[in-house]
């Protein structure tokens, strides 16, 4: 078995802090943990890890504005942990680039699978040891690796994406979800075959969605659009597809005047 890498763990409940340093190591992590989110962001400058947990209500700093400091330093999967379950605290966790989010009391098993899902799907700039070997991703219908559709174009080798030349800063779970709707040409993708594809559990059809893993997906679309510039009023690139899910829009979109 490969080994996984680091993992910091930023949470001020000492028994929390030591469950989740013991499931860690149990998952073969080296772990160093932190009791506040001001020594969590050092510990993640000094120690380069592939995993953080970060606990929500932290004594100093909160734990979103811990993961947005750590984004600034850091590329690493994290996962934000919190007793709270208001819809705003899911959505400010992923915008603030939360990979995921669990609420407490949460099952080890269940942490332990959702992080071995994350690092199936490489981190690309990742600080740290390597991740392993990610699941492969739906072949494209094309013999190469680009994808185009009216000025959209994605690159499946290279990873990236750009509209009209202008590139796209793409998160990891943006391009997949971008790069299987393109896939699809059309065609509807439910929220919950979505929410496998951000995980990377490609052939998992029994895998385990939440409403927490179906808001994720919401999030994530959303801010895919903003990026492609999408504009019900005029170019449009992604469709809604009420109580279903999401398809790339059918027909030609208008060109911007």
């Amino acid at each position: 078995m490969s080994d996984p890498g680091v993992a910091v763990v930023i949470e001020d409940d000492a028994d929390m802090r030591n469950l989740l340093e013991a499931v860690l190591l149990q998952s073969g992590f080296s772990v160093h943990t932190a009791g506040g989110g001001r020594e969590g962001v050092e510990v993640v400058r000094r120690q380069l890890p592939n995993v953080v947990t970060v606990d929500v209500g932290l004594p100093d700093i909160d734990g979103f504005e811990v993961l947005r400091r750590i984004r600034e330093i850091s590329n690493a999967y994290v996962v934000m942990l919190t007793g709270r379950t208001e819809e705003l605290d899911v959505l400010t966790a992923f915008h603030s680039g939360a990979d995921d989010y669990i609420t407490k009391p949460f099952r080890p098993r269940e942490l332990r699978a959702r992080i071995a899902t994350m690092m199936r799907r490489p981190r690309h700039e990742a600080t740290g040891a390597t991740p392993p070997a990610s699941v492969p991703p739906p072949a494209l219908p094309q013999e190469d690796s680009i994808l185009r559709y009216n000025g959209l174009t994605l690159d499946a080798r290279t990873r990236t994406a750009a509209v009209r030349g202008a590139p796209l800063g793409l998160t990891r779970s943006e391009f997949d979800l971008l790069q299987d709707l393109m896939c699809a040409a059309g065609a509807v993708r439910t929220r919950s075959e979505l929410v496998r594809v951000a995980r990377g559990d490609f052939d998992r059809d029994d895998a385990y969605v939440s409403e927490s893993d179906e808001r994720s997906v919401e999030v994530h679309i959303g801010n895919l659009r903003r990026k492609l510039g999408d504009d019900p009023n005029s170019l449009s690139y992604l469709q809604t597809v009420r109580g279903v899910g999401y398809r790339l829009r059918q027909g030609t979109p208008e060109e911007p005047t």
